[in-house]
């Protein structure tokens, strides 16, 4: 690969699939299926297919924690791996950006589907009443920072998480680049922690729940393996809300759903019915050979 002191972008850029990276073998600079496929059904109302990556968690954390606030938004969670069954024809019919997760909500006479998760969250606030405030300034305040989310992770995913441990090569100008601006954003959250105790004001709303996989995965060490590296450790108010969010019950579960790696016993392919955190995680379907 031509160093990149090197490289001189030519007048019009063609696709090189071999490009190298992680991921190089599914990017593609176009859309649409490659293959059919539909997708299962469940028998719940709602359909949702994803995998336990930051963006996904959002989702299953939303629909664990409406349960365990006592609605009814009992939910049906397929494992849709990131391998080249996003493009699949009935995934691209749920989402045609062909990226996880995506919700199809069967509830009423005529199901309609409902991608990204900015989207999905809000969708499900409104459904069930819950976790998005309906006085004007402090929903504001909400869906400031939930959007604040949308718009500031791609920095610390795929700038400085790509750049930092998938590229094919170290480039120092990219991994500076990228840590500084995640850097700004981590004071931005401290900062604004030291005056609140959750993102939105007083109340955990979908604020915290879009923010937290990200920003509290990487302070609790789950992303990139980068927290000495960015040194979370001097961020303390961060650190004191992704500690209070890390014990809710309904955290600890939207983590398990849909992990297809790590712990067997946090592995919970797919989600159907409460008891599946109990009989179904990966330690229990798939005992080690004795």
């Amino acid at each position: 690969m031509t160093d990149a002191a090197e490289y001189v972008p030519p007048a019009v850029w063609t696709w090189n699939k071999e490009n190298g990276g992680r991921f190089a073998n599914i990017n593609r600079p176009i859309a649409g299926p490659t293959h059919d496929k539909e997708l299962p059904i469940g028998k719940h109302p709602l359909q949702l297919y994803s995998m336990a990556t930051p963006n996904g968690m959002k989702a299953t954390i939303m629909l664990e924690e409406l349960l365990e606030a006592g609605k009814d938004a009992e939910y049906d969670a397929w494992l849709l791996r990131i391998d080249g069954n996003q493009f699949s024809s009935g995934f691209v019919d749920v989402n045609p950006n062909s990226k996880i997760p995506a919700l199809m909500d069967r509830s009423g006479p005529k199901p309609f589907r409902v991608f990204e998760s900015g989207a999905i969250l809000v969708h499900l606030a409104e459904k069930f009443g819950a976790f998005l405030p309906t006085e004007p300034a402090a929903r504001a305040e909400t869906l400031s920072w939930l959007f604040w989310q949308m718009g500031s992770a791609p920095y610390l995913g795929g700038g400085f998480g790509h750049f930092y441990a998938y590229a094919p090569m170290k480039i120092e100008y990219a991994i500076d680049r990228f840590a500084m601006e995640v850097k700004r954003q981590l004071d931005v959250l401290d900062r604004r922690l030291a005056e609140s105790e959750f993102l939105g004001g007083a109340e955990y709303s979908v604020a915290d729940i879009a923010v937290w996989p990200w920003y509290g995965g990487l302070v609790k060490g789950a992303l990139y393996g980068a927290g000495e590296f960015l040194a979370v450790e001097e961020y303390k108010h961060l650190r004191r809300w992704t500690d209070q969010i890390a014990e809710r019950p309904a955290v600890k579960r939207g983590q398990m759903v849909n992990r297809a790696w790590g712990d067997p016993a946090g592995q919970l392919h797919e989600r159907h019915d409460a008891s599946d955190f109990l009989t179904k995680t990966q330690d229990k379907v798939e005992p080690a050979a004795g």
